[in-house]
């Protein structure tokens, strides 16, 4: 018989052998089960999607420690999605564990909102639940649903109509019994059962959202429009209307921007209890037409269809695009963690590693705006950080005959541009340290004083220095990444002197991520997917749009949200009454941090210009004009597939600019005569701003 160290031994043996993971099939089978693609698993994983192709067909096996972590989401699936199905499992209560306490100030208010804690727990009661017979329902098809939250399985909004019925994702309709605003609001925290998990760990749960048609409105007693001299979505009911009074009498509150179209009613926290609901009023222009283009036209189970796809795959929205982008930053990288002193053994409050913090941080002067208190206190005049996007036309003297005679002018839009930027990007996490004659650190994230106006480019392409394209005159204050591309060139950087920044972290990465996520996704369920070859997924381009409104809505506002974004990190002072010198309220928020968006559009601008190059190497091609993430090029025919550089395989040429739905790749943006863009360039006029469209700035406002 065996003794008994033999017996250990053995055990530990098994103890210590690598996990054993499932067949590949079964791999396979358990990730389309929980509907998730094998882009999205590989960036789970950080690895590659052709890893992850290796481990479903059995080619090769993970190592430590993503082993343990494949293992684990496969374990978690299997019991999620048996082989054969099984009677749904007993969910377990959540642990208690302590929400974090020190409230950062939010982007859609003048003054940051009490904390109000965490999400109210739901009465026994279940509204009445209907299912949607009515003709208003959307016949197109939906995108793959995620596992339901057992504390929220009606999703993370509802569509109020004004017969009452409250239109949720997935074509369920709840009765609402409210008259009022207060009773909507406690019906919306007691029976509804809306609302979304938190996205991090640290973070918290979304509050609901209801979105009032005007008809909802009325019947609440609001009025169907607000009026006035400003924009609609600048305004606010007074504090005297009924409705205001209304909820001031029931107990609950108004953050400090007021009854506006996007409206945000709480109570302070009672315990552990959040008590907070975010209103939505269509007819008062909270869905803005740039960013959500029809949504607000559409019957209100279309409505709830494109916001549940948004907040599934964004964010719940709370206010514009804008807003919803600067949130969830936030929501990725919440400012602190509950952590246990070790003294008393109380939960407190704590920095979390990666964020910015709870508090506000004053920017170096040069990286602030004019009217900034640091920049009038202190009678600052050395110059600001002027990185913007492009805005450059080419010289018409530069055209060359050939070029003139060629017949279209091609428009290239690169998807995303700013969201590609955001990947992988080093930025600062502490305040700026000032330096005297720094030795240039191209890992360093700050702002640099340097000459580099001596740097000789062709004339034919945008110089990478300046948002217009010309040549810099003299000394100027630079990004990181704009002085690391002059060295990328082969010039000498000698800086003057630097605001520079010790702590630094990619604290846009999972912000990136998520959103990248969300553009390709939305796209593949519209037909354009990544195994498309160019002349295929040109054609799905064309018509994706006509394919289903809903998910172009989806798509519009996921792309105004990178933009809203990245703006809203340099959002200037508005109203008429503001005077040079004052502070205003975005200025509260941690994620006030106009170096960050610097940094974003410094990248963005080098990764154009580093392709624009590129092209002139590989085809000797230049461009008419660049706006923005838009760059118009001389062509002899109307497709891009006409002048872009492929290999003899039929491969893309790296290093200038690809076509496809990624976030960085590009897509046809518009057609014209080539005698048409020299023109509007002979008029000092931009080709890629009138095939585009439109203009294409960040916005700081909304």
């Amino acid at each position: 018989m065996a003794s008994e160290e033999e017996l250990f031994a053995n055990i530990d043996a098994l103890l210590e052998e690598e996990p054993q993971l499932p067949p590949p099939a079964e791999r396979a089978r358990l990730r389309e089960a929980a509907g998730i693609t094998q882009a999205r698993l590989a960036t789970a994983l950080k690895s590659t999607v052709q890893t992850v192709k290796n481990y479903e067909n059995g080619r090769s096996e993970p190592k430590s420690p993503r082993l343990e972590a494949y293992q684990r989401l496969l374990k978690g699936w299997a019991a999620k999605y048996p082989t054969h199905p099984a009677p749904a499992p007993v969910v377990a209560p959540q642990p208690q564990v302590p929400e974090t306490f020190t409230h950062v100030p939010t982007v859609e208010q003048d003054e940051a909102e009490p904390d109000i804690g965490t999400a109210v727990k739901p009465v026994q009661e279940r509204p009445v639940v209907r299912p949607a017979t009515s003709s208003r329902r959307p016949a197109a098809k939906k995108a793959a649903a995620p596992a339901v939250d057992p504390r929220f399985p009606h999703g993370p909004l509802a569509v109020l109509d004004g017969d009452g019925s409250a239109y949720a994702v997935g074509g369920v309709v709840l009765d609402c019994p409210a008259t009022t605003v207060p009773e909507l609001v406690e019906w919306t925290l007691r029976e509804s059962r809306l609302g979304a998990p938190k996205l991090n760990r640290y973070g918290k749960d979304s509050d609901p959202l209801i979105v009032l048609t005007a008809a909802a409105a009325v019947k609440l007693g609001l009025p169907e429009r607000l009026e006035g001299h400003e924009q609609r979505r600048s305004l606010r009911l007074p504090e005297d209307h009924p409705v205001v009074k209304q909820v001031a009498k029931a107990k609950w509150q108004l953050t400090q921007r007021g009854f506006g179209p996007w409206a945000r009613i709480y109570r302070k926290a009672q315990g552990r209890d959040r008590q907070c609901v975010q209103l939505a009023i269509l007819s008062w222009d909270a869905l803005d037409e740039r960013s959500w283009p029809g949504v607000a036209e559409m019957e209100p189970a279309d409505i709830a269809r494109v916001l549940g796809v948004y907040a599934q795959r964004v964010i719940t929205p709370r206010g514009s695009t804008a807003v919803s982008g600067l949130e969830l930053m936030t929501a990725l990288r919440p400012p602190t963690k509950a952590v246990q002193d070790p003294e008393t053994g109380n939960w407190v409050s704590g920095y979390n590693a990666g964020s910015l913090g709870t508090e506000p941080m004053d920017p170096a002067p040069p990286e602030a705006t004019p009217e900034h208190p640091v920049v009038v206190s202190s009678g600052w005049t050395g110059g600001f950080l002027n990185e913007e996007a492009y805005q450059w036309v080419r010289p018409v003297q530069t055209l060359s005959d050939e070029e003139c005679t060629l017949p279209f002018a091609v428009g290239l839009d690169l998807n995303t541009a700013f969201l590609a930027a955001a990947a992988r990007l080093v930025v600062g996490l502490s305040a700026p340290d000032h330096f005297h004659a720094p030795k240039f650190n191209p890992k360093i994230p700050g702002s640099w004083l340097a000459d580099l106006s001596h740097i000789e480019l062709d004339p034919r392409l945008p110089s990478p220095f300046t948002p217009d394209g010309s040549r810099p005159t003299g000394p100027a204050w630079y990004q990181t990444h704009t002085l690391a591309y002059a060295q990328e060139l082969g010039h000498d950087v000698h800086p003057i002197e630097a605001y520079l920044r010790r702590e630094t972290g990619a604290y846009l990465d999972p912000w990136h991520d998520r959103l990248k996520n969300a553009y390709v996704d939305t796209l593949a369920d519209m037909g354009v997917t990544k195994d498309l070859d160019d002349a295929a997924f040109l054609a799905a381009m064309a018509q994706h749009k006509q394919n289903d409104p809903a998910l172009a809505a989806v798509l519009s506002a996921i792309k105004a949200t990178v933009k809203g974004g990245v703006g809203k990190l340099r959002e200037r002072p508005q109203g008429k009454h503001y005077k040079e010198g004052e502070t205003w309220p975005a200025l509260a928020r941690p994620t006030w941090r106009p170096d960050i968006r610097a940094a974003v559009i410094s990248k963005a601008r080098v990764n154009m210009h580093r392709k624009l190059n590129n092209m002139a190497k590989m085809t000797r091609l230049y461009p008419l004009a660049v706006l923005s993430d838009c760059v118009v090029y001389p062509s002899p025919g109307e497709s891009p597939l006409d002048f872009l550089p492929y290999a003899a395989s039929g491969k893309p040429q790296p290093g200038g600019f690809r076509l496809g739905p990624t976030p960085g790749l590009a897509k046809l943006e518009g057609v014209q005569s080539m005698l048409w863009a020299v023109d509007l360039m002979e008029k000092g006029l931009n080709p890629a701003r009138h095939i585009k469209g439109g203009d294409a700035v960040l916005d700081e406002g909304e």
